[in-house]
C-alpha cells in the first residue's frame, strides 16, 4: 500500500501526527547535537513531562527515527541518538525551527492586530 496522508484511513497519518507534534520536533532539534541521556533531554526541552518524553521517544524509536542505547553499567545508563532516517527528518525540522524564529516577531504583531480587531467587533 502506498502512503497517502490525505486519505483518512491511511496509516501514514500516524507518522505525520508523530513528526508534526511539538515534542517530537523539539526532541529532534536537541538530538541533532549527538547522543544524549534522557535526563539531559528533559532539561533541554523545557516543559515536557517525563511521561510525554518517554512516550515520544518510544514512538520515535518504533518508527526508526531514534535509537535507544543501553549501557550495562551500574547505575544503568541510557542514551538516545538519531538514526540515519532521524537525521534526514531533523534537517527538515531545523528548517521549521529557523522559520519560526525568523518570523516570530511579525507573527506576534499580526496576532495582536488580529486580536484587537476581533475584540472591537
Amino acid at each position: 500500500m502506498k502512503a497517502n496522508p490525505f486519505n483518512l484511513s491511511c496509516p501514514s497519518r500516524d507518522i505525520l501526527d508523530l513528526i508534526g507534534s511539538k515534542w517530537a520536533m523539539l526532541l529532534l532539534c536537541v538530538l541533532r547535537q549527538g547522543p544524549i541521556r534522557t535526563g539531559e533531554l528533559r532539561r533541554k526541552v523545557n516543559g515536557i513531562s517525563q511521561k510525554m518524553l518517554t512516550q515520544t521517544l518510544r514512538d520515535l524509536e518504533r518508527n526508526g527515527i531514534v535509537q535507544r542505547i543501553s549501557y550495562a553499567e551500574v547505575p544503568p545508563r541510557v542514551e538516545y541518538k538519531l538514526t540515519r532516517r532521524g537525521h534526514s527528518l531533523s534537517e527538515l525540522i531545523v528548517q521549521i525551527e529557523h522559520w519560526v524564529t525568523n518570523h516570530y516577531e511579525r507573527i506576534k504583531e499580526t496576532q495582536r492586530t488580529f486580536d484587537s480587531v476581533e475584540r472591537a467587533s
